[in-house]
């Protein structure tokens, strides 16, 4: 698997929002808040599984977001179960204060999706 680099931890720590498009068309994508937590890059759909950037995440399974100098092909990884959501509720308590109220609801934990790098071309998949 491809992890991210320090300098692109730094990155989505410090910036309120990224930008998502979920599968391989050109379309604009939606500005969203994510946190990193123990190293891994979340976001939630606030309004849950009908969310209809959440849905077209789970069905494609990959995208790409933007965020500061970051452009990045990833994978989405949409957990049954997420072991950190505790983490992930005081990640976004801390970054975004009483605005994550809505982040931090049954319904937006229920559609929290882990984004990972996906690897370049020519780096074998070593997960």
């Amino acid at each position: 698997m491809t992890a991210w680099t320090p300098g692109e931890v730094a990155v989505l720590t410090d910036s309120g929002s990224l930008n998502l498009s979920a599968g391989d068309d050109s379309q604009p994508g939606v500005d969203i808040g994510m946190v990193v937590a123990g190293g891994e890059l979340y976001v939630r759909a606030y309004r849950g599984a009908q969310s209809g950037w959440y849905r077209a995440a789970r069905e494609h399974g990959h995208g790409r977001i933007r965020v500061g100098a970051i452009a990045r092909n990833v994978l989405f990884q949409i957990p049954a179960e997420i072991e950190s959501a505790d983490a992930i509720d005081a990640a976004y308590q801390a970054k975004y204060g009483n605005t994550s109220a809505i982040a931090t609801t049954p319904q937006a934990r229920s559609a929290t999706i882990r984004i990972i790098p996906a690897p370049s071309p020519d780096q074998p998949d070593c997960s």
